[in-house]
């Protein structure tokens, strides 16, 4: 088993990590623009014939700290060369740094070209040649906070160049993302059911290629004549041969029984005709039918009552004036509302504010990027008009009620909200004990509205149908008082099994939404996980953060997301370190500290445990914040329990503290006590629980509590260890 790593458009990780576990790999996880996944030569060979949504898929070699270029050329020439690639081959390299002291790519490049033919003309005194289309070996180096990673490029080329295309359009669309616009809108499945797909803006026909190909079981990269593993020391012809033929002959029999149910529209002529000559040569030239009209005419195909239509609209940035684009997609709402009725549509919106001018209300919204671009794809189920409109059943006396509370919730809080610029806040706690759950906004400035509701553990006594219908009476009252959609709503529910009741099986969207808080952007996701990546009842301790980091150089432990990385930025800190055993939330992290503008070197984001990197690490900070779960039992690290380790978690951080430091601990245990006793000697405690606790959160003021601790006037991270030892004499 071998380890490898599938690059991806943003937007498309989660989809590309079932697809990788479909074909047969191990070991998927996702991860920023891409998925890790384990498995043999075969796995590759599979992934880079039949990923969909891939970009490339890279094998690394090797991976080592490379602060300068002499460190570079020392890792590259570490790896035996002549196993890879032979004196007489030829290669190329691609190369991409982010947040490292050596910033040019193609600087880069030419480094790492030059380690490997040194190696070569050294050994046998011929050197391999360059050949930056084509080459017997493609070797791609990522840079990323001074540590590289060496890996061969098996694909050699975009993956999303299926072989197809002989012309384009201006603006065309990737393959990779028309294949995940195909799989979010459920395309497999209505065609199953014997539905149709129609693009009624099919420009170079794209959409429509793929999603034939995706129905016929034609590997997406069955066209492609050139792979980055075919001149590679290594390569297996015979079982590549065999997953050829096997892709073959299912293209074969796929395409014998492909039903020809596939429409498309344009009114360039031109794209019609381009569409026509790209299906001939994708095979499938003869299952579609293409036409000259405006999306404004677009009607269902004769004989099919329902099916698809997907379109990719003009963003206005390329294709022509902004202020035309607001018109153009509510032409396309209001054709898709009059005659689709009974089917699913799926429009790629350049942004949000195009996406809310068309007169339809989105059963799902996605963020995906086409090349640099943040789009939003949403995704429509289209009722006839006399089914839309059902009246509301009146509610229960005890939904009723939860309304009242709800609305007086909203009367008390308002204008607070509004005179501080919140817009993350909790709207209900268990303020009727029937209705056990909490309600959370999340917004962004002048964006719309998302709900968190998360369900409490009911009584044992209560029944669970009673349980579940409370539950959804919660998210109807909730949606109808605060003016949100079942689709912005995200809920977290319980089941009862064994152990008691516990979370559920989450979602895995992979949607993230914008928010604001203090004046700051993060990102949130309200489905995939128990917690949406900000906290929000610690809003205040991130302010005090802020408020303290000036000049300081900031350690952040347990950083989960970085949010109070963030704001430490924002407060004038010299530099963060964010410190998280998982690389999922560093990613997330990020995004963050991007989204704000702060990158560079200035601000680090650390995998490793927390109390580990106390003990190995030797820098000295003035501000330290640490927010620890209540307990870990993660395999990478020892098991953490914050009432029996805090004490050596806070004296740890003592000795990372300068003389005139802060450390800002927090934890959300309601039954912690902490233990001054232990810690009076060494450090002086301010107890902040009360001041730290937001006005949106009175009804639960124990939801955490917050200390902040300095070193005695006499302690310095200096002499610590002799002032230890004076004490340890005195006793």
């Amino acid at each position: 088993m071998s380890a490898f790593f599938a690059t991806c458009p943003k937007g498309l990780e989660y989809l590309l990590r079932d697809e990788l576990v479909a074909l047969g790999a191990a070991d998927v996880r996702e991860a920023l623009a891409g998925a890790h996944f384990s498995g043999t030569l075969e796995t590759a060979y599979r992934a880079c014939l039949w990923s969909r949504l891939a970009s490339r898929i890279l094998m690394p070699l090797a991976e080592f700290d490379a602060a300068t270029d002499d460190d570079l050329y020392r890792g590259v020439q570490s790896i035996d060369w002549s196993t890879h690639l032979a004196s007489h081959a030829t290669l190329a390299v691609d190369s991409v740094t982010s947040q490292s002291e050596l910033t040019h790519s193609q600087f880069i490049a030419q480094r790492v070209k030059d380690a490997i033919v040194d190696q070569f003309r050294q050994r046998d005194g011929a050197r391999p040649g360059v050949d930056t289309d084509e080459p017997d070996v493609r070797i791609n180096l990522r840079l990323r906070r001074d540590r590289a990673t060496v890996s061969l490029d098996l694909a050699g080329a975009p993956l999303h160049r299926r072989g197809w295309r002989e012309v384009q359009g201006e603006a065309p669309l990737k393959e990779n993302l028309a294949a995940a616009m195909l799989l979010r809108a459920r395309w497999p499945e209505i065609y199953a059911e014997g539905g149709a797909l129609l693009d009624p803006m099919c420009g170079s026909g794209t959409l429509l290629i793929e999603g034939a190909w995706m129905a016929a079981d034609v590997a997406p990269g069955l066209h492609r004549e050139y792979y980055g593993f075919l001149g590679w020391a290594q390569h297996d012809i015979a079982l590549w041969r065999s997953v050829l033929d096997e892709a073959r002959q299912r293209a074969e029999a796929g395409l014998s029984a492909l039903r020809s149910c596939f429409f498309g529209s344009d009114a360039d002529p031109r794209m019609v005709q381009t569409a026509k000559r790209n299906a001939q040569e994708a095979g499938v030239a003869g299952f579609l039918t293409l036409d000259k009209h405006d999306v404004t005419h677009v009607a269902p195909p004769p004989g099919f009552s329902r099916g698809l239509v997907i379109a990719n609209p003009p963003y206005g940035e390329r294709l022509g004036e902004r202020n035309e684009m607001p018109r153009l997609y509510r032409a396309i709402g209001e054709a898709l509302r009059e005659r689709f009725a009974g089917w699913r549509a799926a429009v790629l919106a350049g942004d949000v504010e195009l996406g809310q001018a068309i007169p339809l209300r989105a059963e799902k919204k996605y963020a995906l990027y086409n090349g640099a671009l943040e789009t939003v794809l949403l995704v429509f189920e289209l009722h006839a008009r006399e089914d839309v409109p059902r009246e509301a059943k009146p509610l229960s006396e005890g939904a009723q009620m939860l309304r009242n509370r709800l609305e007086k919730n909203l009367r008390h809080l308002r204008k607070r909200l509004e005179r501080e610029s919140i817009h993350c806040w909790r709207a209900y706690d268990q303020d009727l004990p029937e209705y056990a759950a909490a309600i959370d906004v999340y917004s962004n400035t002048g964006g719309p509205i998302h709900l968190h509701i998360q369900e409490y553990r009911a009584p044992a006594d209560i029944p669970p149908e009673t349980a579940r219908q409370r539950l959804r009476e919660i998210v109807r009252v909730a949606g109808e008082v605060l003016g949100v959609p079942r689709e912005r709503i995200g809920l977290k529910t319980r089941e009862r099994g064994k152990g008691g009741s516990k979370y559920g099986q989450f979602d895995q969207r992979g949607e993230f939404i914008e928010v604001a808080e203090g004046g700051l952007r993060f990102l949130v996701n309200l489905t995939d996980y128990l917690d949406t990546g900000l906290f929000i009842d610690h809003r205040l301790v991130r302010a005090k953060v802020r408020e303290l980091a000036e000049g300081r150089r900031v350690l952040n432990l347990f950083a989960y997301t970085a949010t109070a990385s963030v704001y430490a930025a924002a407060g004038g800190a010299r530099d963060t370190t964010s410190v998280d055993l998982s690389a999922t939330y560093l990613d997330w992290a990020s995004r963050n500290l991007s989204l704000n503008g702060f990158t560079g070197t200035k601000h680090r984001l650390m995998q490793a445990d927390a109390v580990t990197f106390l003990e190995q690490d030797k820098e000295h900070y003035g501000l330290i914040y640490v927010d620890p779960p209540t307990f870990s039992n993660s395999k990478r690290a020892e098991d953490f329990d914050v009432q029996r380790d805090h004490v050596k978690l806070l004296l740890a951080c003592a000795e990372r503290l300068t003389a005139d430091g802060v450390i800002v601990f927090s934890n959300n245990f309601r039954k912690f006590k902490l233990d001054h006793e232990a810690l009076h000697e060494r450090l002086m405690v301010e107890d902040w629980s009360m001041p730290s606790i937001p006005f949106d959160f009175t009804r639960r003021t124990d939801i955490h509590g917050c200390w902040l601790l300095r070193l005695h006037p006499q302690e310095s991270p200096w002499n610590s260890s002799v002032n230890h030892v004076r004490k340890q004499g005195k006793r």
